[in-house]
This record gives structure tokens, sequence and C-alpha cells, in this order.
């Protein structure tokens, strides 16, 4: 059961550097915090002004101590979008409460809500904890499935490759 204290609610522009403090915090946990060059900037006109992707903090007793950053995709063997989250994180001292199921409770009612098909998200192999956790939910991994990613000098290079055709 979770704490009546716990509340969730979409984030505003004003909590723009709360966000991207959350998102270094994952990203320690991530073991990845030199990955990250999101800026205040890139989060406002992203989140905020062009609103491509969406916030959620979740607060415990006024706090913020979670956040989840998800945007809609497409499946095309459904016809109809889905929602992609991108990252869930939950402070450390602020785990084992409740506090992620209700977070994913919100996602899921979200999804049905605007008449979504499903909702994804991937997790390091390494991170056991949410792996168990996701999977108690009744999630199950897509053993068939790796997600590839281009960045960097890479997608630079083959984008220049357009140009030359």
């Amino acid at each position: 059961m979770v704490d009546d204290n716990f509340s969730i609610r979409f984030a505003a522009s004003e909590d723009v550097s709360l966000i991207l403090d959350l998102i270094k915090e994952l990203a320690v946990y991530e073991k990845m915090l030199d990955e990250v060059v999101a800026t205040e900037e890139s989060l406002r006109e992203y989140v905020f002004e062009k609103k491509m992707v969406e916030v959620i903090i979740g607060e415990y007793q006024g706090e913020p101590v979670a956040f989840a950053l998800f945007f809609p995709n497409f499946s095309t063997f459904l016809g109809k979008p889905g929602l992609y989250l991108e990252d869930l994180y939950i402070k450390p001292e602020m785990r084992g409460k409740g506090f992620g199921r209700k977070i994913f409770t919100f996602l899921a009612n979200l999804t049905k809500e605007r008449g979504y098909g499903r909702l994804e998200w991937v997790c390091l192999d390494w991170n056991e904890p949410s792996i168990c956790f996701y999977k108690k939910m009744g999630a199950v991994p897509m053993e068939d499935w790796t997600t590839y990613r281009m960045q960097g000098t890479a997608l630079e290079d083959l984008a220049d490759k357009y140009k030359e055709t």
C-alpha cells in the first residue's frame, strides 16, 4: 500500500532544474553521468515548448522524490500509439515504499485513457532489482529484440551520406 503522502503531478516549466537534477541522479545510479549533456535549456525546449516529451514528478510529503519522462511511439502492428517510458527514477532512500508501482499504475492508466496499445521501456541488464520489480508487475522482457542506437559521430556521418546521394 502506498503512503497517502505520495502524489504524482505533471511537471511544470519551473521544474526544469529539478528535472535535470533528477536526470543526473539517475545517471549516477546507472554509472553514466559522463553521458549527460542535457541542459535546462534543452529540457525547457523539448518538454515545455515543443512538448515532445512529458514528465511527471512523484512527491512524498510535498518533496520531489521521483520522476518519469515518457513520450508516444507508434506500433505499426497494433496500428496505434504506445507510451514509451524513457526514464523512471526514485531516490534510493524512497525505494521499497510502493512509489514505483504507483508511478507505473499512473502510466498504465494514462496509456489506457489515451487509447494507446502498449507501455514500453528498456532496462539495463545488470539492474536486477528493477527487473524483478517489472516482472512482478506482469511485464515481460522482449527476448528476441535488441535495442540499437546511433548517435554522435556515427549519426552525423550517416546523415552526411544522405547529402551525397
